[in-house]
């Protein structure tokens, strides 16, 4: 067997072969995505939950949220707030509740068949999720149109993929969210609403981090000039041009 299969064997099913192992194992080699079949995934310290199917967390995500996770440790407040935009599993903001206990967190996401995910995510990865029900929102939102307040940091993987470079394998076209992946025109689509809304909805010096194509880069750099950000891009552990910290250089 594949590692994915024995993974799969073990994971899911103790490691005892049955008829419903074999199922799985077809919908595996026809190429459906293992962590859809065991129902979950690893993301940094925590165990994401995928039962409405949002988009699976990829390493290149994991490897900016431990970063951003180290400057928002680094805050001086004590109640820092941070946006999960486009929060999918919501697996970014779950991960930021769980290493800064002291951080208010809100998750918006535009699917409502998504939010019961993030809740089972949250309760499962915090132990004391009860006791910090009030600090942690989950919001049904196109963006920011439900969200209210000013936040120190706003942390998203939106929808970038542009249809015309199209790296995307097939097995995920055929079973991933295609909203979550493709960003319209160029894949900018998204990314250009988000720049432009986001300063309404910073602090100052706040930060946004965003994941993009490489592609995308120069556009990223000229749209946050245009509305009062300092940015810089950084390469994820692939050496590709990944994500882009655009902080907010005066008050709105």
């Amino acid at each position: 067997m594949s590692q994915d299969e024995v993974w799969l064997l073990k994971e899911k099913y103790g490691g005892t072969e049955s008829s419903a192992f074999r199922a799985d194992l077809e919908r595996l080699r026809a190429g459906e995505p293992l962590a859809y079949l065991i129902g979950h995934t690893p993301f940094l310290d925590c165990k994401i939950y995928l039962d409405s199917h949002p988009l699976i967390p990829r390493t290149e995500t994991e490897y900016w949220v431990e970063k951003a996770i180290e400057s928002i440790l680094m805050d001086s407040k004590s109640d820092t707030k941070v946006l999960d935009l486009c929060a999918g599993s919501g697996c970014v903001g779950v991960v930021v509740a769980r290493n800064v206990p002291d951080a208010q967190v809100t998750f918006t996401e535009i699917y409502s068949s998504h939010l019961p995910t993030i809740k089972k995510n949250l309760e499962s990865n915090l132990s004391d999720y009860s006791d910090r029900m009030e600090h942690l929102q989950v919001l049904q939102s196109d963006l920011f149109q439900n969200v209210t307040g000013k936040f120190d940091f706003i942390l998203t993987n939106p929808p970038y993929i542009d249809p015309a470079l199209d790296r995307t394998e097939n097995s995920v076209k055929r079973h991933e969210p295609h909203l979550a992946l493709y960003g319209g025109e160029s894949g900018f689509a998204i990314i250009t609403d988000i720049i432009k809304e986001a300063p309404g909805y910073l602090n100052n010096a706040g930060q946004l981090w965003i994941e993009h194509e490489p592609e995308q880069v120069e556009a990223i750099h000229s749209l946050a000039s245009a509305y009062d950000f300092l940015v810089v891009t950084h390469k994820d552990q692939y050496g590709v041009e990944r994500f882009s910290v655009l902080t907010l250089s005066q008050t709105k």
